[in-house]
């Protein structure tokens, strides 16, 4: 998968502002869309939203009306190069995750009837969500609850498969204790519901002003920084089973390898830099440890959070046209929850 997919396979773009003079007509069969994309390498600024023709779906494919789109750190990684700066992958248009509904379906989906127009949906299976509509394989496709809003469902798949993955790996038992770095994050937060459900006891760090919010929960919660170590030895004495870090930073590892003595214990979706030490990363590739899960988790986790078995607010909602805003605040580590791109 690449961050051009939308690009390559499904829609051609002008490279102009949306505002400007209106694009040629679209091409028989095709649609009108607009989408986030970047024309080279960068920072999330390099985002501008563009006018476009979405091609008609293939026969397996549905076409999604976007109503909602996630956005994720890893958006922003993969506009920075982290991942590699192939040149001729440009122009990029960034997103995993968007829930939508169904305007137009294939030849092969309309004779089977899974799915027909009208059906409310959530995507994360490809790259190129930024865009107001989009087409889709329905391999992977979830259908919204109806308790959910498209903002609630676009936001948690991606996050939440993370967060089950996180969990899965560490495999807390009834009892067990549970270091949670970031714990009022997306994933964090989501992380520390599924273990405590598992019967685990979460320790979260968290700034102060999350704290409240973390107890309702269950977690206890306490601060990060200057003397982190300490604090959690006077809520945890015995130490802790496992150590999930969300964070990444120097702090959030050498507490964790001090806590829990063994590296193979300690799970990371961030700490890459710190890899050298032991810790064992989560980045979704398929041979590491609990990778199926974090696919196989999403239906269940779209059904607790109708439910309420799971609390999962969002922290901020942007405009579409916004998305390099949105983009900016996810990359700085500081939207303190999921942000979501509202569409329309």
């Amino acid at each position: 998968m690449t961050g051009n997919d939308i690009c390559a396979s499904e829609v051609s773009l002008r490279m102009s502002s949306a505002a400007s003079a209106p694009a040629d007509p679209a091409p028989r069969g095709a649609r009108r869309i607009l989408a986030a994309q970047a024309a080279r390498y960068g920072s999330p600024e390099e985002l501008r939203v563009v006018e476009g023709s979405l091609a008609a779906p293939a026969a397996n494919e549905v076409t999604i009306e976007t109503r909602a789109i996630g956005v994720n750190g890893f958006d922003a990684k993969m506009l920075s190069g982290v991942f590699g700066r192939d040149e001729s992958a440009l122009p990029l248009v960034p997103g995993l995750e968007l829930a939508g509904v169904i305007t137009a379906v294939g030849d092969r989906i309309a004779a089977d009837g899974s799915y027909k127009i009208g059906d409310e949906v959530v995507s994360a299976t490809s790259s190129g969500a930024y865009a107001t509509s989009v087409n889709r394989d329905t391999t992977g496709l979830l259908r919204k609850p109806g308790d959910l809003t498209f903002e609630q469902a676009a936001g948690l798949v991606v996050v939440g498969g993370t967060a089950a993955q996180l969990v899965a790996a560490a495999a807390p038992t009834e009892g067990q204790t549970i270091l949670i770095h970031g714990a009022s994050g997306a994933v964090g937060r989501l992380a520390a519901q599924l273990a405590i459900a598992e019967g685990a006891r979460v320790i979260g760090t968290a700034s102060a002003k999350h704290h409240e919010r973390l107890r309702e929960l269950g977690v206890e919660p306490v601060a990060y920084g200057e003397g982190l170590e300490q604090r959690v030895r006077d809520v945890t004495p015995d130490g802790v089973a496992a150590a999930l870090d969300t964070v990444g930073n120097d702090e959030a590892i050498d507490v964790s390898l001090a806590i829990v003595g063994d590296p193979q214990r300690v799970f990371t979706i961030a700490g890459f830099s710190r890899l050298d030490t032991g810790i064992v990363p989560l980045d979704g590739r398929p041979d590491q440890p609990a990778a199926e899960v974090r696919v196989a988790s999403r239906p269940g986790l779209l059904r607790a959070l109708a439910t309420g078995e799971l609390s999962f607010p969002i922290a901020a909602t942007f405009p579409f046209e916004q998305a390099a805003e949105a983009l900016t605040l996810v990359a700085s580590g500081r939207a303190g929850g999921k942000v979501v791109l509202v569409v329309g």
